[in-house]
């Protein structure tokens, strides 16, 4: 026989109670987790909803590392261009989509109700600066910022690795561009041994909790990883060396890092394939053609705020019959 409490009822059904209460709890967040992440999942793969004749052009879904799959960076081509063969070939359509960012992002900014967080990185002149300079001309910087991030100051060295990158989360109706972000936190300090493994390796889940709790904030956090050959660095590095206008770019350091080439892909390789999620993906985007690369960016980014469908407020009732007075 059960024992009797105080109140009355029994210890067992004041137990089986509080699992009921518990399986309750447990069932309603599980099906607000499913909606926020089915509301992601309609964000991240735009082209379902706004792509009339699917595939897009370019075939940006191409490069989605989609979660369940596993990646090798020895597969993706980066000098890949599809049918394009040269800049100008381009010119229209990277124009076009420059333009969709713009008027997409007023409304975004107009709205006050979601942002975007774009997050960069790449080898050593991947291209991350000028994939911010080619892709978002034109947007207006009052509702997007860049933020680069070097070496932790000691202040932030003395929080966890992710306090410094939450602070510089996008507000409400704003875009931000992480140029190096918090995967750096999984990857040089891998390759340069900074920290031991079993300090590095559980960040991988902290920084999927980190992006999906942005998620159900509103926040859409979308990732593109910019793919170039070690001949293509090495062409690069050479370009800034002959150019004078360009050698304050060059430092002796890069051709250290350079010595490091192959253990910087294993690292992206593992930091794409677990942190690539249904709310917030990786792409890995062909990066030796640059004006390629900014094509795949820039519409991978329209189409993910046009899925985003932002609008301007409604404006106040009764204006027109204001009369501005003389």
């Amino acid at each position: 026989m059960a024992e009797r409490t105080r109140g009355g009822t029994t210890k067992g059904a004041a137990t089986r109670g509080g699992t009921t209460r518990a399986r309750r709890t447990t069932t309603k967040a599980a099906a607000a987790t499913g909606k926020v992440l089915d509301r992601a999942n309609d964000v991240t793969h735009p082209e379902r909803s706004v792509v009339d004749e699917p595939p897009p052009a370019p075939d940006y879904p191409r490069f989605r590392v989609e979660p369940g799959t596993r990646m090798r960076l020895a597969d993706v081509d980066p000098g890949e261009s599809e049918h394009y063969q040269r800049k100008k070939d381009v010119n229209d359509e990277l124009k076009r989509h420059r333009d969709r960012i713009s008027d997409l992002q007023a409304k975004l900014y107009g709205e006050q109700k979601r942002s975007l967080l774009i997050v960069l990185q790449a080898m050593d002149t991947g291209g991350k600066d000028g994939t911010i300079k080619g892709v978002f001309q034109g947007v207006n910087p009052q509702g997007c910022q860049v933020w680069s991030f070097k070496a932790p100051s000691n202040e932030e060295a003395a929080h966890d690795f992710l306090w410094r990158y939450h602070q510089k989360a996008p507000s409400k109706g704003m875009i931000h561009i992480f140029n190096r972000s918090h995967y750096e936190d999984v990857l040089i300090v891998r390759v340069k041994d900074l920290v031991p493994e079993d300090v590095w390796r559980p960040r991988y889940e902290a920084i999927n909790q980190f992006e999906y709790a942005l998620t159900t904030d509103g926040v859409t956090v979308l990732k593109f990883f910019l793919h170039i050959s070690r001949d293509e660095q090495k062409r690069r590095l050479e370009s800034r060396l002959e150019d004078p206008d360009k050698r304050w770019k060059f430092s002796s350091n890069d051709l250290k890092e350079r010595a490091y080439w192959d253990d910087y892909q294993a690292a992206f390789e593992d930091a794409v394939n677990r942190c690539s999620t249904p709310y917030a993906p990786w792409y890995v985007v062909p990066a030796n053609k640059k004006w390629y690369r900014n094509l795949v960016v820039a519409r991978t980014i329209a189409d993910s705020l046009e899925a985003l469908d932002p609008s301007f407020p409604a404006a106040e009732k009764g204006l027109d019959k204001v009369e501005i007075p003389d």
